[in-house]
């Protein structure tokens, strides 16, 4: 995705990886009708998808975005990172060129003056710290990171809850607070200036206990970076498909059309976690559905 700018703000992409993955692994439940609408506007750029849901992947797009306004340089979301013992082999000692391509975007990890999650998973978390000298540190030292109250009371009471998350919340959550980087807030916290000139969160919940959107406007088109509340363009028609890691599926479902309808009727330029291509894009109405049309190239 090349640099988006949107009155005073510049929305960057940085890429950490590709991971496919079988779909209905992920989505459960979807059907060969499903693939043949989704067809007709979705055209990945590889065999992503068969005619057959038992054949078809879902391969996630994981990647960062960095804000930057009024003099600031926020993060959304902070991926995998490397060096890092997972339970899910796919995402085991990664060793991907993330901080080379944030420098190709022209960012230092020092020049980060803001880290966002918009919720405390693995692949969100990822790269809040780095390994050195055997010591998790913060990788971006300048940084004030921000982290939901709800997610991270869930993890701090849950802990044989979920592996993979808990695994992360150890080596990415906890490094970051103890070395007083950290701070925790409400769900609809604002993070620069005010609702409708500025950048602030919106409950999200579903997918994980504290589940946020980040949204973002700045003297321009309104933007929203929406986390996991939609993984894959399949969801934009069947958004009643329970995803393998919500956490309330019933509720996932609520939120993500929720998400669609704002998202639509607004006309908010979107920033998906995992979609792929240039990512970036709008939500329209699409019968008794929703589509996705991504920013030209």
């Amino acid at each position: 995705m090349k640099p988006i700018q949107l009155g005073r703000m510049t929305v960057h992409k940085i890429h950490e990886m590709d991971s496919p993955t079988p779909m209905l692994a992920q989505l459960p439940g979807a059907t060969a009708a499903d693939l043949a609408r989704l067809k007709t506007w979705y055209t990945p750029s590889d065999d992503e998808l068969t005619d057959d849901p038992e054949t078809s992947c879902m391969t996630f797009g994981l990647h960062s975005f960095v804000i930057e306004v009024d003099g600031k340089r926020i993060l959304v979301d902070s991926c995998c990172g490397n060096h890092k013992n997972r339970s899910l082999p796919e995402v085991h000692q990664l060793d991907t060129r993330y901080l080379e391509n944030l420098r190709t975007a022209g960012f230092a990890p020092e020049d980060i003056d803001m880290v966002m999650c918009t919720h405390l998973h693995f692949d969100h978390v990822g790269w809040n710290t780095k390994l050195e000298n055997g010591k998790w540190v913060p990788t971006f030292p300048n940084a004030r990171y921000l982290f939901g109250k709800k997610d991270y009371d869930y993890f701090v009471t849950n802990p044989e809850g979920e592996e993979i998350h808990q695994e992360a919340f150890l080596d990415s959550i906890v490094p970051i607070m103890d070395a007083g980087k950290g701070e925790l807030v409400d769900e609809d916290f604002i993070a620069h200036r005010e609702i409708g000139d500025g950048v602030w969160l919106e409950p999200a919940f579903g997918h994980s206990p504290g589940c946020c959107t980040i949204n973002a406007e700045a003297g321009g088109p309104p933007a929203i970076f929406w986390g996991d509340v939609i993984h894959h363009p399949l969801q934009m028609i069947r958004y009643d498909l329970p995803f393998a890691f919500d956490a309330d599926p019933p509720q996932a479902s609520a939120t993500r059309q929720r998400v669609m309808k704002r998202a639509a009727e607004g006309d908010l330029l979107c920033f998906p976690a995992h979609f792929r291509l240039n990512s970036a894009g709008r939500v329209k109405v699409d019968g008794d559905a929703y589509r996705y049309e991504w920013v030209a190239e």
